[in-house]
């Protein structure tokens, strides 16, 4: 049996790599994705914890707060309101607080979106940001449901004060001691990015604990005064809210371990474009990305919803996602900020990327298998196949088929032109069925694709195993409309054993309609090599 690994990376600051393998001739495609946590975390006593080091610094923090999360459990107020008995006084005085505390919450993305230039991330906080939006509005429907008079109860106390003014504080740029809007390189701005929702991913993490917790308790109970706020913590939506702040903040915090001496290197003097000329047109290019990537989401849910997997019209609505992603492109281009950029720097900064907790482990077993037989593709339509090489070559991961776009250069300076290659959702479909057709003479061939984007749906959907990695609301809520059905990866291995146990033929196939989630790259690598 023969293997075949696919990578595409991600509109990330820091690649989020995409693998597919072809277990026997099969295709995983996987994403790096950086990991720290809050301000206080990011500390040489944190990184040296005896937690697994593959574990994310998000989870690590988390896994290192049990004390504390069990600590606030079991206060009066979430004992009171658990059972049943707490006084509607304090309730109500809760709920004008929480008021307050969520007004800072939304300022606080709207600082973080304006600081990162990362595409992704941007979408995420926006998302992150309208989920609050919702949950004040929840907020007036439980005011009013119970009577509350939300002028009366308004003053925020000082123990609220403390905490909006810190949130606050650290989105302005105070807690470093400069104000956002002197902030002068990218660097300073995705690194305040990251404060803020360092600041903030505490707050929700501890919020979907304590929802998940008490619902268990209210199982079989009738009549509960205090059920729907529970339920509305313990859902789904606000899981999954809880965990795109985690991966947005492991996202976004690399930049706080970058090289001091990468901070403030002074422009590169064969840029044809200033610096701040370069700040301004990137700038502009990613607030037009983020707003007209949404819309076109937005746009391809307007479609009647799908009662089982309708893959041809799947195909026929990605056409828009892969329209939009060519004229972003084309913008990006006609805007001269690839212009001048120097070949020996684009590599350079491929070797300062991070990968993903356990990605390069993984990548590197592959390699090191025998019995495998594996060939490894490499698939994006965001990133340039110099800086794809150079970040898996640095993790010491070689011998990759790179399918990308390519800058052009003259004399190891960027034209600014684009080999266009590999350009879109249609373009990365089209060459993972080359890729195949290529491979149709090995009849023992499993296709698995791993992929954490609406642009990754076909590919995943193609496979005989797609495997999704991530939170990605928006690849949920498409999948969702167009009648795809996600299952977690361990479940639907179980089912799988108990339903071909003892038979010889593939139980894998592709165009089934089901997607598989993984929640690390352990369990990726568990699935395909065993421990």
């Amino acid at each position: 049996m023969r293997s075949l690994l696919l990578l595409s990376p991600l509109r990330l600051p820091i690649p989020n790599p995409v693998f597919n393998f072809l277990h026997s001739k099969s295709i995983f495609r996987f994403y790096c994705r950086p990991s720290h946590y809050l301000r206080s975390a990011i500390t040489p006593a944190t990184m040296a914890s005896p937690i697994d080091e593959s574990v994310g610094v998000a989870r690590r923090c988390w896994i290192n707060s049990k004390k504390e999360s069990s600590f606030a459990l079991y206060t009066p107020f979430v004992v009171c309101l658990a059972s049943g008995t707490l006084n509607l006084d304090t309730f109500r005085h809760y709920i004008a607080q929480d008021v307050h505390f969520l007004k800072a919450f939304v300022q606080g993305c709207e600082a973080a979106e304006v600081c990162t230039d990362d595409d992704d991330a941007k979408v995420g906080i926006s998302e992150l940001r309208k989920n609050i939006v919702n949950e004040l509005k929840m907020h007036d429907a439980v005011l009013e449901e119970w009577g509350i008079d939300l002028v009366k109860e308004c003053t925020i106390n000082p123990a609220t004060a403390k905490y909006t003014d810190f949130l606050l504080a650290t989105a302005s740029g105070k807690v470093e001691g400069v104000k956002a809007a002197k902030l002068a390189t990218p660097f300073e701005k995705t690194k305040l990015a990251a404060y803020t929702l360092g600041a903030m991913t505490p707050c929700m993490r501890l919020y979907a604990y304590i929802g998940k917790e008490l619902q268990v308790c209210l199982e079989g109970e009738k009549n509960h005064p205090y059920e729907k706020w529970i339920d509305s913590y313990a859902s789904e939506g606000f899981q999954a809210s809880a965990l795109q702040t985690e991966d947005l903040l492991d996202k976004l915090s690399v930049t706080l371990t970058a090289p001091k001496s990468d901070q403030n290197q002074p422009e590169n003097q064969i840029s044809r474009m200033s610096l701040a000329d370069l700040k301004n047109a990137w700038g502009d290019l990613s607030k037009q990305y983020t707003e007209e990537y949404e819309q076109c989401i937005e746009k391809m849910l307007l479609t009647e919803k799908a009662e089982k997997c309708d893959y041809g019209r799947l195909c026929r609505t990605i056409e828009q996602l892969s329209d939009f992603e060519k004229r972003a492109n084309s913008r990006v281009v006609e805007s001269g900020v690839l212009k001048g950029l120097n070949l020996e720097d684009i590599k350079r900064a491929g070797q300062q990327l991070i990968l993903q907790d356990g990605c390069t482990d993984f990548f590197q077993s592959i390699i090191r298998n025998e019995n495998l037989n594996a060939d490894i593709h490499v698939l994006s339509y965001c990133w340039c196949g110099d800086l794809i090489r150079s970040s898996f070559s640095s993790g010491g991961i070689d011998g990759l088929d790179i399918h990308a776009n390519e800058l052009i250069f003259q004399e190891s300076l960027s034209t600014g032109e684009i080999d266009k290659k590999v350009e879109s959702p249609i373009d990365k479909v089209q060459a993972f069925s080359k890729i195949l057709s290529n491979c149709r003479n090995d009849k023992k061939n499993l296709t698995v694709y791993i992929g954490d984007s609406v642009g990754d749906l076909l590919c995943l959907l193609e496979a005989d195993v797609g495997i999704v990695l991530g939170s990605s609301s928006s690849l949920r809520r498409v999948g969702n409309h167009f009648g795809v059905s996600f299952v977690p990866l361990f479940p639907g291995v179980l089912q799988k054993q108990k339903m071909y146990a003892g038979s010889d033929s593939s139980s894998w196939t592709g165009l089934s309609g089901v997607l598989y989630t993984a929640s690390s790259w352990a369990e990726i690598h568990a699935f395909v090599l065993g421990s």
